[in-house]
C-alpha cells in the first residue's frame, strides 16, 4: 500500500479547478477540492466566497457563491446542518433530483458526514477551523466527506464515514482521502484539561502552541484515525487561522466580526 507521506508529496497540486478550489486527487473519476475565499459575490467581512447559511451572510449571495462551486466541480453540491456530531447521510439519486432543482434545499439534514454512490452529485462540508476530509474509492466508486472539529473528531465522525463508505461497497484498500487546512496545532490553544480530555481519546492531537500554552493539532488527530484504518492520506499544510486566504472563526471573533465558511467537495465524475 502507498504509504500516506509518500503520497502526500503528490497528491494535492496547486491547480485549481477556478479561481479558489485547490484540487485534491482522489484518483481518476473523481472531483475533489477545497474552496477558499476567493471567487464569491459577498461582501465583507464575508468577502466572497461565503458558502455558509449561518453567518449573517444574504440567503441569494449564499446560493449564487455554491452556484459557483457546482460550476467548478461540474455537479450539484448537497451541504449538511452541521452539528458536530457523528451522523452520516448516504445520500443518492433522489437527493442528486433535488439538489438539481431550482428550488435546491439548504441542507440535507442534519449530519457532519456524507457518502454517496451516485454519480453528479457533490458532497460538500462547511468549515472555518475546522478540519475538512474528503474520501473516495474510486475503483468501487464511492465518495464520502466529514466535517471533523474537535467534538465530531472525538465521537468518531470521520470513522463513520468510512463505515458508512464501506457498507456501500468501498474497500478499505481502494480508499484515499485528502485533508484541508483547519487551525494548526501551533495556533489552536485551549485549556489545559481540554488538551487531556481530547488526546485522551486521539493522542495525536496534543499539541504546544507557538505561545509555549496548551493546544490541540484537531488535522494530525484526522491523519492518526485515517491511518488506524488503513487509509492513506494527503493533507493541505495551510492554517486557517494564520491564512488570509482561508476563513477562520477564531481570527474573526478575535477581530470581533464574523468569518465566512469554505468547504471541502468531492464528487464522482
Amino acid at each position: 500500500m502507498t504509504s500516506s507521506t509518500t503520497w502526500a508529496q503528490e497528491a494535492l497540486l496547486p491547480a485549481d479547478l477556478g479561481a479558489g478550489l485547490l484540487r485534491a486527487d482522489l484518483g481518476p473519476g473523481v472531483v475533489a477540492g477545497f474552496t477558499t475565499r476567493h471567487g464569491g459575490v459577498s461582501p465583507a467581512p464575508w468577502a466572497s466566497l461565503d458558502l455558509g447559511t449561518s453567518t449573517g451572510d444574504e440567503e441569494a449571495r449564499v446560493r449564487r457563491n455554491r452556484e459557483q462551486v457546482a460550476t467548478w466541480v461540474g455537479a450539484p453540491v448537497a451541504f449538511a446542518t452541521q452539528v458536530h456530531g457523528e451522523a452520516v447521510l448516504t445520500l443518492g439519486a433522489a437527493e442528486r433530483a433535488e439538489w438539481e432543482s431550482v428550488a435546491a434545499p439548504l441542507s440535507a439534514g442534519e449530519a457532519d458526514g456524507l457518502v454517496t454512490a451516485e454519480a453528479a452529485l457533490g458532497l460538500g462540508v462547511l468549515v472555518a477551523d475546522c478540519v475538512p476530509v474528503l474520501l473516495a474509492d474510486p475503483v468501487a466508486r464511492v465518495v464520502g466527506a466529514a466535517h471533523a472539529g474537535r467534538r465530531g473528531l472525538v465521537l468518531g465522525v470521520v470513522d463513520r464515514v468510512v463505515d458508512a463508505m464501506l457498507a456501500r461497497g468501498a474497500r478499505v484498500g481502494d480508499l484515499r482521502a485528502a485533508v484541508g487546512p483547519a487551525v494548526c496545532g501551533g495556533c489552536y490553544e485551549v485549556p489545559h484539561a481540554l488538551r487531556e480530555e481530547v488526546s485522551a481519546v486521539v493522542p495525536a492531537t496534543w499539541a504546544t502552541t507557538d505561545r509555549g500554552t496548551p493546544g490541540l493539532d484537531l488535522p494530525a488527530g484526522v491523519v492518526a484515525q485515517l491511518s488506524a484504518r488503513d487509509v492513506p492520506s494527503a493533507r493541505v499544510d495551510r492554517c486557517t487561522l494564520t491564512d488570509p486566504d482561508l476563513f477562520s472563526h477564531r481570527r474573526a471573533t478575535a477581530a470581533g466580526t464574523v468569518a465566512g465558511r469554505q468547504a471541502g467537495v468531492v464528487v464522482l465524475a
